[in-house]
């Protein structure tokens, strides 16, 4: 397979955002959702409004979003526009709470799924631009652009189906029902290669690496970042761009990376990686390209 092209800059800014969505060279066009995490109130390491203003309103995007499957201020819609609210996100585009009204199934040929429950307003869109926060994880050890299409995507039953490997699709039962780690990693994957498929490859994917904190954007109270900012990066291959993400972190000679690997290595995260490869979503075999 040929390399990915992964494009990266130091540069967090909202014009080098626009200025590396640009390099991918696509031009999105329809009705088009740019997929982010508003971020549980109290915390305070997800990607700003101010950040990614630019690039939504150059595509005319809709910031998309689900309802998440734990007790908190995403679960319902009317606690998750109240938070959308207060973090500002209304005031730069729409916002589309995609399963408020209901969820479908989409196919998953996987190992653990059968079948991926997403927002249905899915259908909405002709191009969801991936745009994620890369951060650490409690659960997953690291999220980035995979899990901003597994979980991020997926009803609040489908995050229970995703989280429970298939076990069930009830959120109070989730967490009595969790998997093995690495069936949940697997897990993820496929939910990601399902939304992929089903959107026939039409998304983009942006990870921005800064608030490196080893707590997700989910977390109330998440740890202050351990490592100093390092820059944006954009593929259309999903499983290159983590993996460039990945390997900044372990190049990194900053004094923090060690604390940010100990939280991946934890949950066996880069696990994800190679299952992701082996399924078809992507190659870690990439170019990374610096624009600076």
């Amino acid at each position: 397979m040929e390399k990915a092209k992964v494009y990266f800059t130091k540069n967090i800014t909202p014009t080098s955002l626009v200025k590396i969505y640009e390099c991918l060279g696509i031009d999105v066009n329809g009705r088009v959702g740019v997929k982010i995490s508003t971020g549980e109130l109290g915390g305070h390491n997800y990607l700003k409004p101010e950040l990614i203003k630019d690039l939504v309103q150059k595509v005319n995007g809709t910031i998309i979003e689900c309802n998440t499957a734990y007790n908190g201020n995403r679960n319902t819609t009317e606690a998750h526009l109240k938070n959308i609210k207060e973090h500002g996100f209304d005031k730069i585009a729409n916002v589309d709470i995609m399963d408020a009204t209901g969820e479908i199934e989409i196919p998953v040929n996987g190992k653990h799924l059968d079948v991926d429950i997403v927002g249905k307003n899915i259908d909405n869109y002709d191009y969801i631009i991936n745009l994620a926060h890369f951060k650490g994880h409690a659960m997953g050890g690291f999220g980035g652009v995979i899990k901003n299409q597994s979980i991020g995507i997926a009803s609040s039953n489908g995050k229970a189906y995703i989280h429970s490997a298939g076990k069930t699709k009830i959120p109070t039962e989730m967490w009595n029902m969790l998997p093995k780690q690495n069936d949940f990693l697997e897990s993820m994957a496929e939910a990601a290669k399902a939304v992929s498929d089903y959107m026939h490859g039409k998304i983009l994917y942006i990870d921005v690496m800064n608030n490196l904190s080893v707590d997700c954007d989910c977390d109330s109270s998440p740890e202050d970042p351990c490592m100093k900012d390092i820059g944006i990066l954009a593929s259309t291959d999903p499983v290159a761009l983590d993996q460039a993400c990945i390997d900044l972190i372990w190049q990194s000679k900053d004094v923090g990376r060690d604390h940010f690997i100990a939280r991946v290595e934890r949950q066996n995260g880069r696990h994800i990686l190679p299952y992701a490869e082996e399924i078809g979503l992507g190659t870690r075999d990439y170019e990374l390209i610096n624009i600076d």
